[in-house]
């Protein structure tokens, strides 16, 4: 019944050895883990602001998917409705949004705007329709546009600019010509009523307006002869071909292969939008944008071939890579704490290897400081009794004292031998001391 207390107050002293030894490296590696995880702010914000373009335009389409795609992680998107492109781009360059729809040919890039390109979403052709008028001729080429009522999209969205340069190209002052700058719908509906001669659109094929326009009897769409030309000579432009009966197979429409120049829509975010949010957005671009179009085969974008930006590490990896297999399986924010945090804690890990070794010296310093501090006591007594300062009966008190605390130190076994040596020197001792008496004690 004496054992048990007496073996359970040694396990739990071996246990307290060991967590002291264990503790100084402990909280060295915690300290650095916290410290990592204050610089790395793995954790993204939970809401992101996202310029998209004018209310049901292409762009608004896409930005509710986003703002869907990324609700099911936690991240609240802000949609901002815009006029376009353009505003869109301005507003990534004031801060005042994150990430942005951006068609390729908007501006020109500089290293102070701070952006990166999370990948090429998908093509954005330039739509000029026209009405068909008796016995004139299909129009091919732009100058033919010289003398028409012709609207080229709001400043906004970045189409009056594109279209200034093509038309200088083509040695037309856009001063010169009638030009209105009406919305989409309203351009839509003036061209049908009769009260404009063209439009210029640059939107996705999923727009209604460009769906509407195909279908109407009395409008046509211009078969650009020059579409290589262009691509050749503006970068942004690709050369692309609207299959015969691609909008419509039954009502073949259109009737023709429709030579076209488009442009390239990217997402835009900016270098200082959290890593975890760029991934985010790069992830939903796959799923959003994989599919066969009228323009493309399935998985041609989104891509990272066709961006004027530099592409994020996030959007490559999500676009060209393999994504890691714990995305799988962990939730958003723990997948997204071991891809940050995985590489410095497996470094920590690594560091700890040689820092084990101080373990087992620390651990036996312990246990050897609690038999050892004995010595100093024991010493003092011998001393004292040398040189007369303390009586032969006071001194063996006083021994019969620390013998009795050194039969309640606990130690491991492997260091029994020392304390058992300890008692035998308090056992020599007296036996000094008792030799030292005159007579018998």
């Amino acid at each position: 019944m004496t054992r048990m207390p007496r073996t359970f107050a040694s396990a739990w002293q071996q246990l307290r050895d060991l967590l002291a030894s264990i503790g100084p490296l402990f909280f060295l590696v915690a300290a650095l883990i916290v410290g990592a995880y204050w610089w790395i702010d793995p954790q993204p914000p939970h809401t992101v602001r996202m310029a998209t373009g004018p209310e049901g335009s292409t762009y608004a389409l896409f930005g509710k998917r986003y703002a869907e795609q990324l609700k099911a992680k936690g991240i609240e998107v802000r949609e901002i409705a815009t006029a376009g492109s353009a505003e869109n781009l301005q507003l990534l360059r004031e801060d005042k949004a994150d990430v942005a729809f951006i068609r390729g040919g908007t501006d020109e890039y500089t290293d102070d705007d701070a952006l990166l390109s999370l990948g090429s979403l998908f093509y954005e052709p330039l739509w000029i329709f026209y009405r068909k008028l008796p016995k004139a001729p299909p129009i091919t080429a732009l100058p033919q546009l010289a003398k028409l009522r012709l609207s080229v999209d709001t400043p906004g969205s970045g189409v009056p600019l594109l279209m200034e340069r093509l038309f200088k190209a083509n040695k037309l002052d856009m001063a010169t010509l009638h030009i209105e700058n009406l919305p989409p719908e309203a351009a839509t509906e003036a061209l049908l009523a009769g009260k404009l001669d063209a439009i210029v659109l640059a939107q996705a094929p999923q727009s209604r307006f460009v769906r509407k326009l195909l279908r109407a009897p009395d409008i046509a769409l211009v078969d650009m002869a020059q579409a290589d030309a262009y691509s050749r000579r503006f970068g942004f432009f690709s050369s692309v071909t609207l299959p015969r009966g691609v909008a419509e197979l039954a009502s073949d429409l259109p009737p023709q292969d429709v030579s076209m120049v488009a442009l390239t829509t990217a997402l835009l975010a900016r270098e200082d939008v959290h890593p975890a949010l760029r991934e985010l957005f790069a992830d939903a671009a796959v799923k959003l944008h994989g599919e066969v179009g009228w323009f493309n085969r399935a998985r041609d974008f989104p891509n990272t071939r066709t961006s004027e930006l530099p592409v994020s590490p996030e959007g490559d990896q999500a676009i060209n890579g393999t994504p890691p297999f714990y995305k799988r399986w962990l939730p958003f924010w723990l997948a997204n704490l071991v891809q940050r945090m995985g590489l410095l804690i497996g470094g920590f890990l690594v560091l700890l290897l040689p820092l084990s070794r101080v373990i087992p010296p620390l651990y036996q310093w312990r246990v050897r400081r609690r038999v050892f501090r004995w010595y100093a006591l024991l010493r003092e007594i011998e001393e004292r009794v040398e040189t007369g300062q303390e009586t032969a009966d006071s001194a063996h008190k006083r021994l019969d004292q620390l013998d009795e605390r050194v039969n309640r130190v606990a130690v491991p076994l492997s260091y029994a031998d020392e304390l058992y040596a300890l008692r035998n020197n308090i056992h020599a001792a007296r036996k000094r001391i008792v030799a030292r008496e005159p007579g018998p004690r």
